[in-house]
């Protein structure tokens, strides 16, 4: 026994707080949970929605002063429809009033990278249905998603960055995924900012076109 107790005691500092080589894979194998601060990478989940046929998909609560970048996954987004062909655009926009209006004004720049499943017509291009210029409409992350087969979704992710500062204005930046109805991979980049110095405390999804039938929605904040 005194081998390992003083094997033990020399991955203890003077202070009693343990190394990293006194812990592993093998000393740990019973923890189940870890605490909210031991987040990978400082990433903390905070809540997630789902869709069920919904109108939009509203985070009202979460975006506070605790994180200094938020940042919201989407998961396998799928609209209820594809009207007509038209190409359905996910879309969103900021609340300054806890969600009783998203009508933030807003500058952007979009660009996006396809290519069939036919491996034919790949295409880079500058994407002006995705750019606003000091608009308060919603912002598009994505167009073209497929909603006339039930396998075709669109996920991607979106950062805010501080969107509880009262000093700077908010930038946010999207890298998001579909399958289109015309079945190309598309992957769409968005980036800008809303423009004011006002917290943005709600933030509101939605296809442009008509319900999301089913997709996840994570929010996460950063450290």
């Amino acid at each position: 026994m005194g081998a390992i107790a003083r094997s033990a005691a020399n991955l203890v500092t003077t202070s009693g707080v343990w190394l990293k080589g006194g812990v592993n894979n093998a000393s740990m194998d019973s923890i189940t949970t870890l605490p909210s601060a031991a987040g990978a990478d400082g990433i903390t989940f905070i809540s997630s929605q789902t869709a069920s046929n919904s109108s939009s998909i509203s985070f009202t609560s979460g975006l506070t002063s605790t994180y200094k970048a938020y940042k919201f996954v989407f998961v396998n987004m799928h609209p209820a429809s594809t009207t007509g062909g038209v190409a359905n655009l996910f879309q969103f926009n900021f609340s300054i009033d806890s969600g009783s209006n998203y009508n933030v004004t807003k500058t952007s720049t979009s660009f996006r990278a396809i290519l069939s499943e036919s491996e034919t017509d790949p295409n880079l291009s500058y994407r002006t249905e995705g750019d606003l210029a000091q608009s308060t409409a919603f912002q598009s992350l994505h167009i073209n998603v497929g909603g006339d087969d039930n396998d075709k979704s669109l996920s991607g992710s979106m950062i805010l960055f501080n969107p509880a500062s009262t000093t700077y204005i908010k930038h946010f930046i999207s890298d998001v995924n579909s399958l289109s109805i015309d079945n190309y991979s598309q992957r769409y980049f968005t980036a800008g900012y809303g423009n004011t110095t006002s917290a943005i405390n709600a933030i509101q999804f939605k296809f442009d076109t008509g319900n999301t039938q089913f997709g996840t929605i994570y929010l996460y904040g950063i450290k």
